[in-house]
């Protein structure tokens, strides 16, 4: 059987500073960390959690509910919270809200139904949805977003800044008449998305209008019929800011269905970077978030607030990166 032992050696560290990586404590260099989640994963290693569960009166579960199974963003977080949790000896319950807030609330009771050890939310914004996991001092992360009311440890990306870049770089590319598709009003993520394409087009010297600027769900349906809707105007933009992948792929089918060729006819950027973006002709440009290390950081944070820390909560925001690629290109 491997011990902890085994898994420092392989890491090269001390078994006390395997023990602590494990448990998810927030005073181990993240490189060490990861180290050792990888030597963990590579030799097999489980904890016996059970004299563990019995002290805490808990299961050696975490619950990460998210909004969308089908995007790859979250698909990519959801990776990185198994990889830590696993690597601790903790299970992990993966639950889609569809960013509806009956079924956040139906996941929550079910966390505390089943006496999960923690929580992992990407949280739908509406208030009041996770009280009863605070009321029962069950661990929080947020994800992605913000969760309102009470502080609670969280991990988040710019995607302000990145939009602003974005726009940015198709201003910088020739195009003049920059629209942008963001999702549902008061969602923090579609908000911010849409403010940093504004400060974008503030910062290239180009006019904002809000006959530019359409609102979906973040689906590709509703994105084709905003594009389509975009597209129809008597001076349509010449490029497009779009807020996730999945809204990308209905921008694409539209463009199509016009005949409009991305990079030639119209610029486009979107939000996340998937594993076809590269594939088309021409590839995609992205704003690439971190998702895994979002996971793998939320995770760690949770184990720590599960394993005892009274720390106050914290605010961990990462950047995005502009992946330039034809799709954006003026040919």
């Amino acid at each position: 059987m491997t011990t902890i032992s085994d898994v420092a050696a392989l890491a090269n560290v001390s078994t006390a500073t395997a023990s602590r990586a494990l448990n998810g404590k927030s005073s181990v260099d993240p490189v060490l960390a990861a180290r050792v989640v990888a030597a963990a994963r590579e030799l097999g290693y489980r904890p016996n959690g059970l004299a563990r569960n019995l002290r805490r009166r808990e299961t050696a579960v975490l619950a990460l509910i998210i909004s969308d199974v089908e995007n790859p963003f979250f698909t990519a977080i959801a990776r990185g919270v198994e990889d830590v949790a696993q690597a601790a000896g903790y299970s992990v319950v993966l639950c889609n809200t569809d960013e509806e807030a009956a079924k956040e609330r139906r996941y929550v009771e079910v966390a505390i139904e089943e006496q999960m050890a923690g929580v992992i939310l990407s949280p739908s914004g509406v208030p009041g949805a996770v009280e009863a996991l605070r009321d029962r001092r069950t661990p929080i992360v947020a994800v992605d977003r913000p969760l309102p009311g009470e502080p609670t440890d969280t991990v988040l990306v710019d995607s302000r800044q990145a939009a602003k870049q974005a726009t940015v770089h198709l201003a910088e590319q020739g195009y003049r008449v920059i629209g942008c598709l963001t999702g549902p009003s008061g969602v923090r993520t579609a908000d911010d998305r849409l403010a940093g394409y504004r400060d974008g087009l503030r910062a290239a010297k180009q006019r904002s209008a809000t006959r530019l600027v359409r609102r979906s769900e973040y689906r590709s349906a509703g994105a084709r019929e905003a594009t389509l809707d975009l597209l129809s105007q008597p001076e349509p933009p010449d490029a497009l800011l779009v807020a996730n992948s999945a809204m990308a792929v209905g921008v694409l089918q539209a463009l199509a269905e016009l005949n409009l060729r991305p990079g030639r006819d119209v610029g486009v950027v979107a939000f996340d970077d998937a594993p076809w973006a590269e594939l088309l002709d021409p590839p995609l440009t992205v704003v690439a978030q971190p998702a895994y290390e979002i996971g793998t950081l939320a995770a760690q944070l949770l184990l720590n607030r599960v394993t005892g820390s009274h720390k106050d909560p914290t605010t961990t925001t990462l950047s995005a990166q502009l992946v330039v690629r034809g799709s954006s290109r003026r040919t």
